[in-house]
């Protein structure tokens, strides 16, 4: 099955990679853009029985490795 994690900063964690994107942005002439933030998305396939099973894998991984719960916040969904 295929998981799919959605990695992001929390609310109050700077995001330099975000400001330069604005700044970049608004040279570009887009002046309306404000509160650039970065993401990821990490897609995977995974062995599982069922679409929670597979979910519940995907928790695992990104508890593991792919996010640092200090700064981060994530959420998992399974592609159907």
């Amino acid at each position: 099955m295929k998981v799919r994690v959605f990695v992001s900063l929390k609310d109050g964690v700077l995001d330099p990679q975000g400001k330069a994107v604005e700044h970049a942005l608004h040279s570009l002439g887009f002046e309306g853009a404000s509160g650039v933030r970065i993401s990821r998305v990490v897609d995977l396939h995974v062995k599982a029985e069922n679409a929670e099973a597979a979910r519940k894998k995907g928790e695992e991984m990104a508890r593991a490795l792919l996010a640092n719960e200090v700064i981060e916040d994530f959420h998992v969904e399974v592609v159907v």
